[in-house]
């Protein structure tokens, strides 16, 4: 497990049981075999140390509470993907993400405008970097005001025959299994070969503060 936050991952197993797939199921009735439930859309998250960005008054005073000009995070980081039957035909998968930054200043005297930057990244197994763009969230305080929050946004495209499993690991993961078999108790996606194949296949889009080296380190340290 890296620092990077861990996002949900991209394969779900469950199974067929009497008629009715939950997930973790392993079907027992026809043989041992797993049933992998994957979409191509992408799973999107906040990486760890990204999702909050701290300003200080003076650079020449250091990081020290008292010296905290404003403080703003992220929240409520959802996304809409376009994986329906219509958009199955189309090569490209698009996912949409938007949040809410919140923030909070030290000195409520005068009205403000603060201006953040922002990042929105496509990963790919893990820790490939497909694309990268960077935007601005915008936060406007009144005078007297101390809190203040804004909607960010972005989205990124996904090839769809890269996000997709090659046929013949579908196959070796949700082929059924007879107890008496060699590999029975072996789980698939623990294999080498499948293992990276599902690597190679599941995206990431991730969002969060588009932080210098310090205010990353303030962040990794506090």
């Amino acid at each position: 497990m890296t620092a990077r936050f861990r996002l949900l991952t991209a394969v779900a197993l469950a199974a067929a049981l009497a008629g009715c797939k939950t997930s973790g199921d392993i079907v027992v009735d026809e043989g041992v075999g797993i049933t992998a439930i994957r979409s191509a859309c992408p799973a999107v998250g906040v990486p760890d140390h990204t999702g909050d960005i701290t300003l200080f008054r003076s650079a020449a005073a250091g990081a020290t509470a008292d010296n905290i000009d404003l403080v703003a995070a992220m929240s409520n980081v959802r996304s809409q993907c376009s994986d329906g039957k219509k958009a199955a035909t189309s090569p490209k998968v698009y996912s949409s993400v938007t949040f809410t930054v919140s923030a909070r200043r030290t000195d409520t005297r005068g009205a403000r405008t603060v201006t953040l930057p922002y990042f929105v990244t496509v990963l790919r197994g893990g820790t490939a970097v497909i694309s990268k763009r960077v935007a601005n969230v915008t936060l406007t305080f009144a005078d007297g005001q101390e809190r203040a929050t804004a909607t960010g946004q972005g989205g990124a495209y996904i090839d769809r025959a890269e996000a997709t499993l090659p046929a013949d690991v579908r196959k070796r993961i949700t082929r059924k299994r007879k107890a008496g078999d060699i590999d029975a108790a072996i789980d698939p996606l623990a294999v080498p070969e499948v293992k990276a194949a599902v690597a190679r296949a599941t995206f990431e889009v991730l969002v969060g503060f588009q932080l210098d080296q310090q205010q990353l380190t303030y962040n990794a340290t506090r």
